[in-house]
C-alpha cells in the first residue's frame, strides 16, 4: 500500500485515502473482485484507477457515456497517466493508434462503451493483449432492470468474465436498492466478490424542499439569492419545461443551457461542453443528462418537478458539490407532479411488476418531501442506514410547526365522501371554499352540507393538507377516473373522531444564508488572486482543450489563495496538486501569487 499511496499523493494529488478507499485498492490491486457502492463525489474512480497502474497490463473500464469517458481521461491524462476511450466519436486511425499503445504496453487505463467491448473484433483485441491488469464496471446500476438507468448491454457483460475469470473486476455505483444489488452481483457474476458499502451521507449538502408556487420565479430567486454566477444543473421532467426554463434563466440574465432527447446530437454535445468547460453556467436538462459527470464545482442542483424516486433523486442530487465544498440540493413540487408521474408510470410499458415497484418508489419520494423531520435521516433510512438528525437541512434549521388537524381533516375527507370520490383535488377545494362555479353547480354539490365549510384556508393551504394525507397514505389519488381523491381504510378512526392527526402549516420559503462558493474570500488581495488563478485555469484549459476541472479544482484554487505557497515544495501540499502538475503548472502558479501577494 506504501506504491498506492504515493501514486495518490504524487499522482493524483492527494493526501490521504478517504474511508475504504485503501481497503478497496488493496482487495483489487491483489488480484480480488469486488462491489463498491459509494455516494458521488467519494472517490469511486481511484478504487480502481490507483489498482490499474499498480497491476502489470492494460486495465479496462466499462463507461456508459462518451462524456463520462472523455472527462475522466483528459482529467487522468492532465496528471500524466497513459489513458485513452474507445467511443462512437474515435475515428479508425485514433482506434489503430490505442491498439498498437495497448500491445506495447503503453497504455494504463482503456474506456469504452459494452456494446462495444463485446463486439467480436475487441474481444479479439483482447485476446492479443499480453496481460489484462482489471475489469471495472462504472455505473454498474446500469445493469439492473430495476434501476433508473437500465442499459440491456450491461446484462452480456457476464461472457466477458467467464472467458478472463483470472482477471480481477471491480463495479462500482453510487445508488442501488436492494434488486439493483442482486442483479449486480448475479449479471457481473459477483456473487463471491467481497462488498465494500459506505456510507450514503452527503454531508456537504444542504437538503432544501419548497412548495410549488410559480416554479421558474421561485428558481430565479433561489440562484440570484443563493448561488449567483456559479455552475449548478436544473432537473425538468419534460422537454417543453426545459426548454422554456433555461429561455426564462436566460432573459432574466442567468447563462442557462437546454439539454434533453429531443434536440440534436451536436446541440446537446455543444451544450454539455460548454457546461464543463466554462464557469458560471447553469444546465436546465432532463434527465438524460448528468450521468457520470465528473465536474467537481457544480454549487447546486435544482429540481423544479417530482424526481421519480429516492434513487433518481440521491443520484441527480449528488452531483452538486462533488469537491466537498458546500452545495445544495433544492426541490420544489406539488401534488400535480405526482399525478403526471403516476400517469407515466400507469400508462408505460412496463410489466406490472414492475409498474408497482416504480410507484412504491414515487411514493417513497413524496414521502420525502413531506416529512417534518430530519431530510438526511429520511433520505438515508431508504438506503437502509440509520442517521441522527443533520442540522444542515431546512427541516433541521427551521423545524415546522405541526399543529392539530383533525377537524380540518375532517373537513376535508367529509367533502370527499360527500362529492362520492369522483373528483379531483380542484373541485375539493372549490366546494370547501364555497366557490359556486359552474362545474361545482352543475355537480350539485353547491347544495351539500360542506360547501363553505373549509373557508379557514385557502386553496395553497388545502393543497398542502391534501399533498400530506396523500404521502401518509390516507388519500389516493385515482389516475383512470380523472385524477379523482379516494379515502382509504385508515381513514375510518379519523372520520369517527378516534384518532388525532398532525400536520405541517403551509410552509413559508424556509430560505438559508447563501454559501455561495466566494463568500469565503476574506481580503481585497485574496479576491484578486482568486480572480487571476481562475483566468489562469481557463486561459491553460482552452489551450489543452480539456475542462477546467481537469487542469485544477476549485478546491485546489481555494487552498492557493488560503496557504500562498511560495516553493515548489509548497505546492505540493496543495490538495489535488501531484508532482506532474507541479512540474507543469508550478512556475505559473506561484507567479501569480508573488504577483497579487502584495496589498
Amino acid at each position: 500500500m506504501q506504491d498506492a499511496l504515493s501514486l495518490l499523493q504524487n499522482t493524483f494529488g492527494y493526501p490521504a485515502f478517504r474511508g475504504m478507499q485503501a481497503d478497496i485498492i488493496a482487495h483489487v490491486a491483489d488480484g480480488g473482485n469486488a462491489l463498491v457502492l459509494m455516494p458521488t463525489g467519494g472517490g469511486k474512480s481511484l478504487c480502481y484507477q490507483i489498482p490499474a497502474l499498480l497491476r502489470p497490463g492494460l486495465a479496462l473500464v466499462v463507461s456508459p457515456l462518451i462524456a463520462l469517458m472523455q472527462d475522466q481521461v483528459a482529467a487522468l491524462r492532465e496528471a500524466g497517466v497513459a489513458a485513452a476511450c474507445l467511443n462512437s466519436a474515435t475515428t479508425q486511425d485514433e482506434a489503430r493508434a490505442i491498439a498498437h499503445f495497448a500491445r506495447e504496453g503503453q497504455l494504463d487505463l482503456l474506456y469504452v462503451a459494452p456494446e462495444r467491448l463485446l463486439s467480436p473484433r475487441f474481444l479479439e483485441f483482447l485476446a492479443s493483449l499480453p496481460q489484462i491488469a482489471l475489469f471495472a464496471v462504472d455505473e454498474a446500476h446500469c445493469v439492473s432492470q430495476w434501476g433508473h438507468d437500465f442499459r440491456p448491454e450491461y446484462q452480456q457483460l457476464g461472457q466477458l468474465f467467464q472467458r478472463w475469470p483470472q482477471v480481477p473486476r471491480i463495479a462500482l455505483t453510487a445508488t442501488a436498492d436492494a434488486e439493483t444489488r442482486a442483479d449486480m452481483l448475479h449479471y457481473l457474476q459477483l456473487q463471491d466478490a467481497r462488498q465494500f458499502i459506505t456510507s450514503f451521507d452527503r454531508p456537504n449538502l444542504f437538503y432544501q424542499v419548497v412548495e410549488k408556487d410559480s416554479a421558474k420565479k421561485q428558481l430565479l430567486a433561489f440562484i440570484e439569492n443563493d448561488y449567483p454566477g456559479v455552475s449548478g444543473i436544473v432537473y425538468c421532467l419534460s422537454r417543453k419545461r426545459v426548454d422554456d426554463t433555461a429561455q426564462w434563466l436566460c432573459e432574466n440574465g442567468i447563462r442557462a443551457l437546454p439539454y434533453h432527447a429531443g434536440m440534436s446530437h451536436e446541440d446537446r454535445d455543444r451544450n454539455q461542453r460548454t457546461f464543463l468547460r466554462e464557469d458560471g453556467i447553469v444546465m436546465v436538462a432532463t434527465i438524460a443528462f448528468g450521468m457520470g459527470i465528473d465536474k467537481p464545482d457544480v454549487r447546486f442542483v435544482a429540481h423544479i418537478d417530482l424526481p421519480k424516486s429516492p434513487e433518481n433523486f440521491y443520484q441527480e442530487s449528488g452531483r452538486a458539490g462533488r469537491d466537498g465544498l458546500p452545495a445544495t440540493s433544492w426541490l420544489c413540487y406539488g401534488l400535480n407532479d405526482m399525478v403526471q408521474l403516476t400517469q407515466m408510470i400507469e400508462g408505460g410499458d412496463s410489466p406490472a411488476q414492475q409498474k408497482q415497484v416504480e410507484l412504491t418508489k414515487l411514493d417513497a419520494m413524496l414521502g420525502y418531501c413531506e416529512t417534518p423531520s430530519c431530510r438526511r435521516q429520511q433520505i438515508l433510512a431508504y438506503f437502509g442506514e440509520a442517521a441522527q438528525p443533520c442540522g444542515q437541512c431546512d427541516n433541521c434549521l427551521r423545524p415546522p410547526a405541526t399543529y392539530d388537524a383533525t377537524v380540518v381533516v375532517q373537513k376535508l375527507l367529509s367533502c370527499i365522501y360527500r362529492c362520492g370520490q369522483r373528483y379531483p383535488a380542484g373541485h375539493i377545494i372549490d366546494v370547501l371554499l364555497g366557490r359556486p362555479n359552474q362545474y361545482v353547480q352543475q355537480a350539485g354539490h353547491d347544495k351539500l352540507s360542506t360547501f363553505g365549510i373549509g373557508k379557514e384556508l385557502n386553496q395553497k393551504g388545502w393543497r398542502s393538507v391534501i399533498r400530506q394525507l396523500v404521502a401518509r397514505k390516507l388519500l389516493q389519488v385515482d389516475i383512470v377516473r380523472g385524477q379523482s381523491l379516494l379515502l382509504t381504510d385508515t381513514c375510518r378512526a379519523i372520520l369517527k373522531g378516534e384518532q388525532q392527526i398532525e400536520l405541517r402549516p403551509l410552509a413559508e420559503a424556509r430560505q438559508r444564508q447563501s454559501v455561495h462558493s466566494e463568500r469565503w474570500l476574506r481580503t481585497e488581495r485574496e479576491e484578486r488572486l482568486w480572480s487571476a488563478l481562475r483566468r489562469w485555469r481557463k486561459a491553460t484549459a482552452d489551450e489543452h482543450n480539456v475542462p477546467a476541472y481537469a487542469v485544477c479544482s476549485d478546491r485546489t484554487l481555494q487552498e492557493l489563495v488560503q496557504q500562498r505557497p511560495v516553493t515548489p515544495s509548497g505546492l505540493k501540499k496543495v490538495y489535488g496538486l501531484g508532482e506532474l502538475k507541479v512540474a507543469r503548472y508550478g512556475e505559473a502558479l506561484l507567479g501569480l501569487i508573488h504577483e497579487h501577494g502584495e496589498g
